[in-house]
């Protein structure tokens, strides 16, 4: 777990303000608690003060007090917010009334905090699905210029060191876009490199996969994953990224080499783009359980800011490690501009 180590020292070397909207959710405060304590990141914790308080001792954290902790319901800015929800979406009938009740729900305060300049990141989903956490993001903070769709990608740390960077390899869309299109599969592809080189640190080689291999098979969905790979390479032309290719094409070198020879990624790739989130998903599980890797994430990409989703049955660990890939993810945003 080195890339993990290496995750949270460039967290703590330029932190960033970590928003966490669940703040009297047990995992969260225990996390928060640790994070703090580990000069990780700047939390801020949405809640009652009093019961964060409270909760705080019962579970005899010690460092929670050095949160920042907002009241969505009482705060200094509660109509600076309102009036921005207000500016962002007057056109599509938000109103002044309705504004104002939006922002004390901790979700879409969280996301105007961003929007705002007042946070770099956040990480809800423990007490709220991936729906609640993703709509006010969209509405909000939106995609990155020229991405098209939010996905999620999975780091996968595998025991099998002859692929990807010593076994790590990048897994999408395993989370968000059930059936994406050419155009929105190439953008994730983009996005995909995007987080291999903000998060792992490594070049991407990328591989759009596909039942067939150049070729191979004749099909509506091979078509698809070809035309993806066609837009991805116009999108962005110095991206190392092809297909489309088997998953062993991809992976293994003699096999790459015998079924798609002349290409650089056959063999070699590192980011594997799914052609669905039905393939994505179950091929991430399928590893992660008969391969005994550990599969960090989903860690959403295509975001202008970074917001992730954890699962409902994350653990204190998964807070943890996904606030300090978030800060990695504002660190990269901030490298951009």
């Amino acid at each position: 777990m080195n890339l993990i180590n290496e995750i949270i020292e460039r967290a703590k070397a330029d932190k960033q303000r970590i928003v966490l909207p669940e703040g009297t959710e047990t995992r969260t405060l225990q996390a928060a608690d640790q994070l703090i304590g580990d000069e990780v990141a700047e939390i801020i914790l949405l809640g009652n003060s009093q019961k964060i308080n409270i909760l705080a001792d019962q579970l005899e954290l010690k460092n929670i007090r050095k949160a920042i902790i907002i009241d969505p319901k009482n705060h200094g800015k509660k109509q600076t917010y309102t009036d921005l929800l207000v500016e962002l979406r007057q056109s599509k009938g938000m109103t002044p009334e309705k504004a104002a009740v939006l922002v004390e729900d901790p979700l879409y305060l969280a996301c105007l905090m961003i929007k705002n300049g007042d946070a770099d990141g956040e990480i809800a989903g423990a007490q709220n699905t991936t729906g609640d956490v993703l709509r006010p993001a969209l509405q909000i903070i939106k995609t990155s210029p020229g991405v098209s769709v939010v996905s999620g990608a999975f780091i996968m740390f595998t025991k099998t060191p002859q692929y990807g960077k010593d076994g790590i390899l990048i897994f999408a869309d395993c989370a968000v876009m059930p059936n994406p299109t050419a155009e929105e599969l190439a953008s994730i592809a983009i996005a995909s490199a995007q987080t291999a080189r903000g998060i792992v640190g490594i070049e991407p080689r990328v591989a759009m996969l596909s039942f067939s291999t150049k070729g191979s098979a004749r099909h509506e969905m091979v078509d698809k994953v070809a035309e993806a790979t066609r837009i991805a390479k116009e999108m962005a032309p110095d991206l190392l990224i092809d297909g489309e290719l088997q998953a062993d094409a991809a992976l293994v070198p003699s096999v790459g080499a015998g079924k798609a020879p002349g290409s650089a990624i056959a063999g070699q790739a590192n980011v594997l783009v799914f052609p669905s989130l039905e393939a994505g998903n179950i091929g991430y599980k399928l590893v992660q359980r008969l391969g005994d890797a550990e599969a960090v994430g989903p860690i959403l990409q295509g975001m202008a800011a970074p917001v992730n989703d954890l699962s409902r049955g994350c653990s204190v660990d998964d807070i943890y490690r996904m606030v300090a890939i978030a800060a990695n993810q504002a660190i990269a945003v901030k490298s951009k501009k």
